[in-house]
């Protein structure tokens, strides 16, 4: 399964992220990015390093009549071609230089709620919506990546 990395999205703090063309993936994510789950008391949870989401999905909820847009989410990268649904934890991303490990579904919160109807930023919770959420990923291999970079898909032995 391949796919392309159709967005790099930064911020200083919040959401919406904003799109660069390139970027650094360091072990506690990408430079030049805020992360609250690297920054929360001085204490980094390198099992939420990066937030990746789907394209697909995105425009999916766009013809739901939501209001949402790529890094709208607080996603760090956006990915276009890959099958969601087939997506599980311990699947591993090449990335241009960089190897990512799915750690965990990224549960919402209600800082995304503007990019939803109503507010409504469940529909896109593991636990409600299963195939629909973001993904958190730890750093396998730190690396430069860009945007129309490929995007290779790993399935591990023990996912056999």
């Amino acid at each position: 399964m391949n796919g392309v990395l159709y967005s790099l999205n930064i911020s200083s703090g919040g959401v919406p992220k904003a799109a660069v063309k390139s970027a650094n993936i360091k072990s506690d994510g990408l430079e030049g990015d805020f992360n609250r789950f690297r920054s929360e008391k001085g204490k980094g949870d390198l099992d939420r390093a990066v937030c990746i989401f789907s394209l697909e999905r995105i425009e999916d909820l766009k013809k739901e009549g939501h209001p949402i847009d790529v890094g709208s989410t607080g996603e760090n990268l956006t990915l276009r071609g890959v099958n969601w649904e087939d997506l599980e934890e311990g699947v591993r991303m090449e990335i241009g230089e960089a190897v990512l490990e799915l750690s965990e579904p990224c549960a919402p919160c209600s800082k995304i709620g503007g990019s939803f109807l109503g507010r409504r930023f469940g529909r896109i919770d593991h636990e409600k919506e299963v195939g629909w959420s973001r993904w958190l990923a730890r750093v396998i291999q730190e690396g430069a990546v860009s945007v129309g970079d490929s995007v290779n898909i790993v399935i591990t032995s023990s996912q056999q």
